[in-house]
């Protein structure tokens, strides 16, 4: 059982771990609900450490080159801007973009189908998957940490005794993700803190397009703190916009500002099949689900690019017009349709605002391990 748990206490818990600047308080996770905590995983500095140090460890995979944080890289949202899909075991690409962890906490499902109930077991996805980590066993992996020096007494001092097991791993590193938390941002500090300069008036003109646009509707925000999710699945139509549209000519980003077009068919005559992918029917086998993805949250939505399940759009720009211009796909419903080209850019100002003021921090402070 959860329970809900002040984020406080959980940034306090962080900073004894040096996982935030001298300078950030709790004021800094302004706008952010109360996290559920498992009551048999309370939080501790010790199990923190740990699990950051489990997150950034490339020994955990099958060939000591993949750790968690080479997908979810810390200077880039702790998501991966490169790249659409992620690029797991020798250089196997993955079917998903994979999802930033800022506030993986305020979620109540993990994966982009919901599949892990927990983070905890979510952690054991990505080291036992063929294609990622490529560990094959929980064995395995518990074996790998067991061999390495600079993990002996670890486990032992952050669980009262106990040793690496597939518990411990997962409480580890989901105690660590926990605590990766980015709020007060310039909305938060508008909307919920009463700054009035917090925002631009094009800014706050976004958010009111945001509302009466539907945006909200699955992107939620109540009256004293917002998820900027309803976490929920929905079929957006993502997939059936990109069928319709696929161009033969495909675009590859050599280097930042540095992007040629191949044809599509010379890529395909070296490359595996596209894997299907049905998101939230895979898991649950209800037709209703088929193609339908978890809604992700918008905060520090700028920071995150590239976008949707497949990470087939690169800007927030690119986004908001998806959702103006395809508006009869799926199950979506929202009045993006009728916004004029002034509100589209009022929007995207809007979801820039959404980036927590100690994103930048966060990522250099995981990056830093004490020795």
């Amino acid at each position: 059982m959860a329970r809900r748990r002040s984020i406080h206490a959980v940034l306090g818990a962080l900073f004894f771990a040096g996982g935030v600047s001298v300078g950030d308080t709790a004021n800094s996770l302004t706008g952010l609900p109360a996290i559920a905590i498992p009551s048999d995983n309370p939080i501790t500095p010790e199990k923190i450490a740990l699990g950051k140090k489990l997150f950034l460890d490339r020994r955990l995979s099958l060939n000591n080159t993949l750790s968690c944080a080479m997908c979810h890289v810390p200077e880039q949202g702790l998501t991966q801007n490169e790249l659409a899909t992620s690029v797991g075991f020798e250089g196997k690409s993955l079917r998903r973009n994979a999802p930033s962890l800022l506030n993986v906490a305020l979620h109540d499902s993990f994966q982009r189908d919901g599949a892990k109930a927990t983070l905890e077991a979510q952690v054991w996805g990505p080291l036992l998957a063929h294609n990622e980590m490529a560990n094959g066993t929980i064995e395995n992996v518990i074996s790998r940490i067991n061999s390495l020096l600079d993990y002996q007494g670890s486990f032992e001092r952050a669980f009262a005794g106990l040793s690496a097991s597939e518990i411990t791993v997962g409480q580890a590193i989901a105690s660590f993700e926990r605590t990766l938390l980015a709020g007060n941002s310039r909305f938060d500090r508008w909307y919920f803190g009463g700054e009035e300069n917090a925002l631009s008036l094009s800014e706050q003109a976004g958010f009111r397009v945001f509302v009466s646009s539907g945006c909200a509707v699955c992107h939620q925000v109540d009256s004293n703190a917002a998820a900027f999710t309803d976490n929920r699945f929905h079929n957006t139509g993502v997939r059936a916009a990109k069928q319709r549209t696929m161009s033969r000519k495909i675009s590859v980003r050599l280097a930042p500002g540095v992007v040629i077009e191949i044809d599509r068919g010379a890529v395909e005559n070296v490359s595996d099949a596209e894997l299907p992918d049905a998101g939230r029917f895979e898991v649950t086998g209800e037709e209703r689900d088929r193609f339908a993805f978890k809604t992700p949250s918008l905060r520090n939505v700028a920071l995150t690019a590239p976008y949707m399940h497949d990470g087939s759009m690169a800007t927030l720009e690119e986004v908001v017009a998806f959702y103006a211009e395809e508006s009869a796909l799926a199950d979506r419903q929202s009045g993006a349709a009728n916004l004029t080209k002034a509100q589209r850019g009022e929007l995207v100002q809007f979801l820039r605002a959404l980036t927590g003021s100690g994103a930048a921090d966060l990522a250099g402070s995981v990056r830093y391990l004490q020795k």
